[in-house]
């Protein structure tokens, strides 16, 4: 009994100690990542005193005072789906009847694509709006130029459409597009049916390869519209 208690003194004490300092030490080199450009702005935010400010970082939708606003259809699928969802682990291509009922979504009930069964899914995690600075990120990692294609018009507050074109036209065949279907994030500039027509035009001319819906139903209020 004794030589039990000494053995554990000697394992749970020192050694327990040595190692904490050995391990801190290993840490002491590395430097504080810079903060991120865009949660950095929520942290600013949280700390300013100022009673009028406003927050620019994350795009989400608020009361007049601030206040996060969940939309009563979230509420109502809380309620539908609390309780019986399968806790498991998923597998690498995430859950099968999420993905399916997503494609319904973005596709439609009856598409031709999802009944030929020419659509590949998985689900991913989200948060990818464009484009924000872990776009870049990813792409500079991937090693895959990049370039910015203009959209935004400033003067007259909508599409720059004739140089948005420009820039498809004259991008190598077969790039890929970071595009928002509807509910444009920050601009909140879409363009028109006429619009979306020649832009798909000149896409398939192209060979290019269009991403990102990101807010389907949040233009017009009808998924299927803006689908």
């Amino acid at each position: 009994m004794a030589i039990r208690r000494a053995m554990s003194g000697r394992i749970m004490g020192r050694p327990a100690v040595f190692g904490a300092r050995s391990m801190s030490s290993w840490w002491r080199g590395v430097e504080p990542a810079p903060k991120d450009p865009i949660l950095g702005v929520t942290e600013a935010f949280l700390a300013d005193s100022n009673p009028n400010k406003v927050n620019v970082g994350v795009g989400a939708y608020r009361d007049d005072n601030g206040k996060l606003v969940v939309l009563e259809c979230v509420r109502e699928a809380e309620q539908r789906i609390a309780g019986w969802l399968n806790m498991e682990y998923l597998p690498m291509g995430g859950s099968v009847k999420m993905v399916g009922e997503t494609l319904k979504l973005a596709y439609g009930e009856n598409s031709e694509f999802i009944k030929d069964k020419r659509i590949a899914a998985v689900q991913a995690l989200s948060g990818t709006v464009p484009t924000w600075a872990n776009h870049h990120n990813i792409w500079r990692d991937a090693q895959v130029p990049q370039k910015i294609y203009h959209y935004y018009h400033p003067e007259s507050r909508g599409l720059d459409f004739t140089a948005m074109m420009d820039d498809i036209k004259n991008a190598p065949n077969g790039s890929f597009f970071l595009l928002h279907a509807c509910a444009h994030n920050p601009t909140g500039v879409d363009p028109s049916e006429e619009q979306w027509r020649e832009i798909s035009h000149q896409f398939k001319v192209k060979g290019h390869f269009p991403f990102d819906m990101a807010y389907q139903g949040f233009a017009s209020g009808d998924p299927e519209r803006d689908a």
